[in-house]
């Protein structure tokens, strides 16, 4: 019911039924936002947060749990193990949504409809507008889905691997060099009305903006 819910409002949803299931899926496909059941089949939601808070690569993972356990000492437990966010059953389905928007409002802003500043460029994911110093810029969908992941994190570097994943998809299959090309065009893009080059190339790494 709850994936019913999820995948109506528009998020795409990967289930897991006992904890070594999830933790698979978790390595597999990381998801942006991990809603976990405190009492799993085989490995728990508690011990499965906290192998994600001592993995550098899961540590900054939103987990939201969900536990029929209501006290206060249960609550703060699972707090204090990583979880971002503790949800009680029986709980109400709008209220879960909107605590998964709000931990995907902290990561990936772009995606519900946040706007985005970075220096002298503003994307808003809502209208599907870039300006640079005020102008208007012509980018396509896949150079505004690519800006966009950049500026949700500036400095950071992406690896070629991480932006296919972002930005095209994990089931659809694209060659890294695509990536190389979709850069050149958002580069010409930004630079289009005048100002320097933002994004930076790191020899071997990838790609990052500022």
């Amino acid at each position: 019911m709850l994936a019913y819910n999820l995948e109506a409002e528009g998020f795409r949803v990967t289930q897991a039924s006992d904890g070594d299931e999830g933790l698979a899926a978790l390595r597999d496909d990381p998801p942006d936002v991990l809603v976990l059941d405190w009492m799993l089949p085989g490995v728990s939601g508690i011990e499965i947060c906290r192998r994600l808070r001592a993995r550098p690569e899961t540590r900054a993972l939103p987990v939201i749990m969900l536990s029929a356990r209501s006290e206060e000492v249960d609550r703060v437990r699972g707090l204090e193990i990583g979880a971002d966010d503790y949800v009680t059953k029986p709980y109400a389905v709008a209220e879960l949504l909107a605590r998964v928007r709000a931990q995907l409002r902290r990561v990936r802003p772009s995606t519900v409809g946040q706007v985005l500043e970075y220096a002298d460029i503003t994307l808003d994911s809502e209208t599907h507008r870039v300006t640079r110093d005020g102008k208007v810029l012509k980018l396509g969908p896949t150079e505004f889905r690519l800006l966009a992941v950049l500026m949700e994190k500036p400095g950071r570097v992406w690896s070629r691997e991480q932006l296919l994943d972002r930005v095209w998809g994990r089931d659809i299959f694209v060659d890294t060099r695509t990536v190389d090309v979709h850069v050149g065009r958002l580069r010409k893009a930004l630079m289009a009305e005048g100002g320097g080059d933002p994004l930076r190339t790191v020899r071997g790494a990838g790609y990052a903006l500022g």
